[in-house]
């Protein structure tokens, strides 16, 4: 575990962010094309499945795509959907050479508040502090939290350190009544859940 100070990135499903769905609409398919069909929601761009064709400017489109995945989030409980909290967390890792953990705030009805990356590591290992957990869980108001964190290694099975984390994580929010639903393990195309393994 290295010793570095926490690392806060606010994610863009937080509606507080430099690009609006529209502005990077209209990079992507054209101004005047998004003032046409933009009516508030990216839920009609991707009723049956993303269905962007291939385009130059795949950032923008990444960006969409995970916009989109954060407005279904919203909009219903995690469980509803679980492939989508997957596959947000898959596009959000993509290429990253190093580990970090996120977590998923989650309101009483287990719909997502925010998605925040708390701590940033090295290609094989994060310090991960559960006082700083606590405290932006009590900031968020959140009932309930998902981890999850990447392996560039392309291997998910958990480490007996991952484990543990969890299970410390989990008795700490316990103490304010925060209950922990996951811990999602990524790597590349794979993911693992340690709610699934039985390890929570």
């Amino acid at each position: 575990m290295n010793n570095q100070s926490p690392i806060v990135q606010q994610f863009t499903c937080d509606p507080v962010g430099r690009w609006t769905d529209a502005d990077l609409l209209g990079e992507l398919i054209g101004v005047q094309e998004s003032v046409q069909q933009y009516k508030g929601s990216l839920q009609p761009f991707f009723a049956d499945g993303p269905k962007l064709q291939p385009h130059k400017k795949c950032v923008v489109a990444r960006e969409l795509v995970k916009r989109w995945l954060c407005e279904e989030l919203m909009s219903n409980t995690v469980f509803a959907q679980p492939s989508s909290v997957t596959d947000y967390l898959k596009i959000h890792f993509a290429g990253r050479e190093y580990e970090s953990f996120v977590v998923l705030f989650l309101d009483a009805h287990n719909r997502l508040i925010l998605i925040e990356e708390l701590f940033r590591g090295t290609l094989t290992q994060t310090s991960v502090y559960p006082r700083e957990i606590v405290k932006a869980a009590m900031n968020h108001n959140a009932a309930a939290v998902m981890f999850s964190h990447n392996h560039p290694s392309g291997v998910p099975e958990p480490s007996r350190a991952d484990e543990h984390l969890t299970q410390t994580l989990k008795v700490a929010l316990a103490l304010v009544d925060v209950r922990v639903l996951d811990h999602l393990i990524i790597a590349g195309a794979n993911s693992l859940s340690l709610a699934e393994r039985g390890l929570l």
